[in-house]
């Protein structure tokens, strides 16, 4: 049999043997997804730490509320407009918050800060044998296998008390900006012939603005465009147990393994363009409508050609506006309302004004534009969520698109480590193994002679 032959076959028969017809899924209840039929969460664990509200249950109903979004049962609104008055970055105050479950006094935020401060520095061996000598095309791959690279230099790497495991969490909390910013800049250097330029932590700077200055130097940013990414930064920070990678992170920590392997599998997760890159997609999508709808203002005609979109005569031909819709959230995502009150601001600075209206236009319109799709009033409530607007947010400041889903990991890194740390420290702890229905049919075993 040809080597092309055996493959086809091959391939054949692992498809077959992976069918499983929808049916069964209802026959045997089981939830796809971990979601229930009504399309909320399958409840699988307690948590302290993040909350998400986009709906409530009246009478077996699910009611569509506006979203909200909490940490530490903590608005996260009040969180960011609080900082945001005082005229300052909140991702410091935002990860003591989860680690801690209380607001931080200034001088344990400024205790705190500078402690993250000490720890940014990657050792120089480290820095060229696992990021510059080892080419990467994906800056997520490159973190992850830096992370298990941390391993070897942690002496206490598999000790899973409660003072080893929060330090271990500053550590990788601290360092996950610098090997993104060095991952990029080596991938950059290999694949586009660009100059390689590495820079050491600056300790006078916040979390957001070292990150710029790491990958586009001294003054190649503004303050707002730091104020943008410290802000992303909070929003991405916690998600509630239930989004896939914190659930991963979970999972992966119940076996009681080493917080590097927990934390690459939650990146291994994030990875996905079902969960972290999904502001990419958003950004082609309206790159598409950029180029194919003349008069950005004209209603009519931004609307004809979402309609295009879902009856898959455009963009990419699946049927899907990007951006649109969550597991959770219904009327609203507050993150994406919070990240377009600045985005507007960021938005004049760079000239780009008539593109953002545009994407406004899309989302007050796209709810409207699914109803006549659907030829009905449609069953489920859609908002834009917040990777509608972050792509554009990161393509104002200049943030390379290799970035984009890092920078989410950047920030999710806070809430993985305090979903690891709750884990581990709640009473009732137990291995998590959920369940599911074999539905193979029964076949005896045959000889090799007789197949």
């Amino acid at each position: 049999m040809g080597n092309d032959n055996f493959f086809n076959t091959l391939e054949d028969m692992v498809w077959k043997s992976c069918y499983i017809n929808n049916d069964l899924f209802e026959q045997f209840d089981v939830k796809r997804g971990l979601r229930n039929n009504d399309r909320t969460g399958v409840l699988v664990g307690l948590t302290n730490i993040g909350d998400v509200v986009g709906y409530k249950k009246e009478d077996g109903k699910v009611i569509p509320v506006p979203g909200r979004l909490f940490y530490r049962g903590i608005d996260v609104e009040d969180i960011t407009h609080g900082f945001q008055w005082e005229k300052r970055h909140g991702f410091d105050e935002t990860v003591y918050l989860l680690l801690t479950g209380h607001l931080p006094q200034k001088g344990e935020l400024d205790d705190f800060s500078s402690h993250l401060t000490t720890l940014r520095n990657l050792p120089y061996p480290f820095t060229m044998d696992m990021i510059l000598s080892m080419k990467g095309k994906d800056v997520l791959n490159m973190l992850a296998r830096s992370v298990l690279g941390l391993y070897t230099l942690d002496d206490n790497a598999d000790d899973i008390s409660l003072n080893n495991m929060v330090r271990q969490s500053l550590n990788l909390i601290a360092k996950f900006p610098v090997i993104i910013a060095y991952s990029y800049q080596a991938l950059r250097h290999a694949y586009q012939n660009k100059t390689l330029s590495i820079r050491h932590p600056n300790p006078e700077l916040s979390t957001a603005e070292n990150f710029l200055y790491l990958i586009k130097g001294k003054g190649y940013y503004t303050k707002l465009q730091a104020d943008l990414v410290d802000l992303s930064l909070v929003l991405h920070a916690e998600h509630g147990g239930g989004n896939n990678s914190s659930f991963t992170m979970r999972v992966t920590s119940s076996t009681e393994t080493d917080i590097y392997s927990a934390v690459t599998s939650a990146i291994g997760s994030l990875k996905g363009p079902l969960h972290g890159g999904a502001n990419l997609r958003v950004l082609d999508m309206m790159e598409d409508i950029k180029k194919n709808v003349k008069n950005w203002k004209d209603e009519k005609e931004v609307e004809n050609y979402l309609l295009k979109i879902l009856k898959k005569e455009a963009h990419n031909r699946t049927g899907i506006i990007y951006g649109v819709g969550h597991a959770v959230y219904t009327l609203s995502d507050p993150r994406a309302v919070l990240l377009k009150e600045k985005a507007r601001e960021l938005a004049i600075e760079a000239g780009r004004c008539d593109e953002f209206e545009l994407y406004s236009l899309i989302e007050r319109i796209t709810p409207e534009v699914f109803s006549k799709f659907k030829g009905e009033k449609s069953a489920k409530v859609v908002c834009v969520n917040v990777d509608f607007y972050s792509g554009f947010v990161y393509s104002c400041i200049g943030i390379p698109k290799e970035l984009y889903t890092p920078l989410f990991a950047m920030a999710r890194i806070a809430g993985w480590s305090a979903h690891r740390l709750e884990e581990l420290t709640f009473s009732a702890k137990r291995i998590i193994r959920p369940a599911f229905k074999n539905v193979c049919e029964r076949k005896p075993y045959m000889p090799i002679a007789k197949r």
